[in-house]
């Protein structure tokens, strides 16, 4: 990481942060230190609408008794304010007077397994501002229909390190970023919605090697081309969703439903179910901490422990649940890595990294070919789901009508509707065109919003409720 950060504190200091946490008798005690430095920029109505940017460093320390968890965080270095923290975090525990000494080891570096040459955070803020505007003017000039163009940009860089009562000591760092780009269409009293997007994990040469002309002439031919679509169906039908961001689906249907916390609970439709078949045999759903440049993808996860590539479910059979440290020892499972948390503010939760249903063998144009009347979804908007339930629902942001084996007209106003492990049970072809949308995912859970990664092939669902304006 190219920027200076605090040495705050000693190892004979973390040594003795840690046992005063666990002074009043705690299973288990950890210090996070992050330094952050994040930049944003808004680009609408033809000017720069905003740009802030911020250093964060702070450092939260956990302690674990049982099934509850302390926290407290300080962005006050001077050791004794630390010793505080310590304390006050150690009041979860209540069992009396702890002992516990703690052994550290050397602070360990642990690198991505991808390389990132010449970070984007080190360009300067002008050549990025350059970038935002060549997309809005290419945008703006694509249609004179097009009457808004509004372009966010986020970029975030953090070195952090995290020392524990089991001895761990670690450190590493990460850069990401985004550009999203709204356009907006209006014409005889209809107006629609275009979007384009990219990021991820990558350096400069990336922006480079992607012209932002094309990303704002993406958003305005989206948006444009609603205009002519016409009102979506209602009713039960086959529907193809394709390949990328299609996988959104998946991770708020399924993900959510596989995270270690609401299967301890008992509260998941998948709590209990291990080994148990819970979809279709040509479903394969994986969180993966290792592909290469996508926001969902870290070196290690804020607990320290290292990413990996976890199968969940494997031809339609329960394997594995998503586990931090808490919930895996409270399941008696090992940690997946899946450990994460928003900033040093926060303890870390069991969430997803980068969630996908793995490549199948069907050729999505044979799929398309074996539908005689269906939808077609080939962007996803947003949408809602009930984790105890797996209900969802979900907008078709760009849909078409596939008839007698052929795409034909775009739709608007569409919806699915349906059950996470319903809908899984039902997928009769999945392709083999993988995609990984690597740039733009965040999700949110119990108020804390981390990067990840979505994806799948174009999959084939027989069957499902698509809520429209036609009947």
């Amino acid at each position: 990481m190219m920027f200076s950060y605090p040495e705050i504190l000693e190892p004979s200091q973390m040594k003795k942060v840690i046992e005063r946490a666990l002074s009043k008798g705690g299973d288990f005690a950890e210090i996070y230190f992050e330094y952050r430095i994040e930049l944003a920029i808004n680009l609408s109505e033809n000017k720069i609408k905003s740009l802030n940017y911020g250093i964060s460093p702070g450092l939260g320390i956990r302690v674990i008794s049982g099934s509850k968890t302390g926290y407290a965080y300080t962005d006050d270095f001077r050791f004794e304010k630390i010793l505080e923290v310590a304390d006050v975090a150690s009041y979860v525990a209540d069992s009396g007077i702890g002992n516990k000494a703690v052994n550290l080891e050397a602070r360990k570096r642990v690198e991505q397994n991808f390389q990132v040459e010449r970070p984007i955070y080190l360009l300067d803020i002008d050549k990025k501002i350059e970038w935002l505007w060549r997309a809005n003017d290419s945008a703006r000039s694509y249609d004179g229909r097009i009457k808004q163009v509004d372009i966010n940009y986020f970029e975030s860089a953090r070195y952090f390190w995290i020392a524990n009562s089991e001895g761990v000591c670690v450190e590493s760092d990460d850069s990401l970023f985004r550009i999203f780009i709204t356009s907006v269409a209006i014409s005889d009293g209809l107006r629609e919605m275009g979007v384009s997007y990219l990021g991820g994990r990558y350096g400069y040469d990336f922006l480079l090697e992607n012209p932002p002309e094309k990303f704002g002439v993406d958003s305005a031919k989206q948006a444009v081309s609603k205009l002519y679509a016409k009102p979506a169906p209602a009713g039960n039908f086959p529907v193809l969703i394709k390949s990328g961001w299609g996988g959104v689906l998946v991770h708020e249907a399924v993900g959510h439903g596989l995270e270690g916390d609401f299967n301890r609970k008992g509260i998941s439709v998948y709590s209990g179910k291990l080994g148990q078949k819970v979809c279709s045999e040509l479903v394969t759903i994986i969180d993966d901490g290792t592909v290469p440049n996508s926001r969902g993808s870290v070196a290690i996860d804020d607990e320290g422990t290292p990413t990996q590539r976890t199968v969940l479910i494997e031809n339609g059979v329960l394997k594995n649940y998503m586990l931090d440290k808490l919930n895996a020892k409270l399941l008696n499972l090992e940690s997946t890595g899946n450990g994460r948390r928003e900033s040093y503010r926060h303890y870390p939760l069991p969430r997803m990294r980068n969630t996908f249903i793995d490549a199948g063998k069907d050729d999505p144009s044979d799929l398309i070919k074996s539908i005689k009347f269906g939808i077609y979804a080939k962007s996803l908007g947003g949408g809602q789901v009930d984790i105890v339930s797996g209900n969802f629902v979900f907008e078709i942001n760009e849909g078409y009508l596939i008839e007698n084996g052929e795409i034909t007209h775009q739709i608007r106003g569409a919806n699915l509707i349906g059950n996470g492990p319903e809908v899984m049970r039902k997928v009769i072809g999945v392709g083999n065109d993988l995609e990984i949308e690597k740039g733009t995912g965040t999700c949110g859970k119990d108020g804390q919003y981390v990067p990840v990664g979505v994806g799948q092939p174009t999959i084939l669902v027989s069957e499902m409720t698509v809520g429209g304006t036609q009947v």
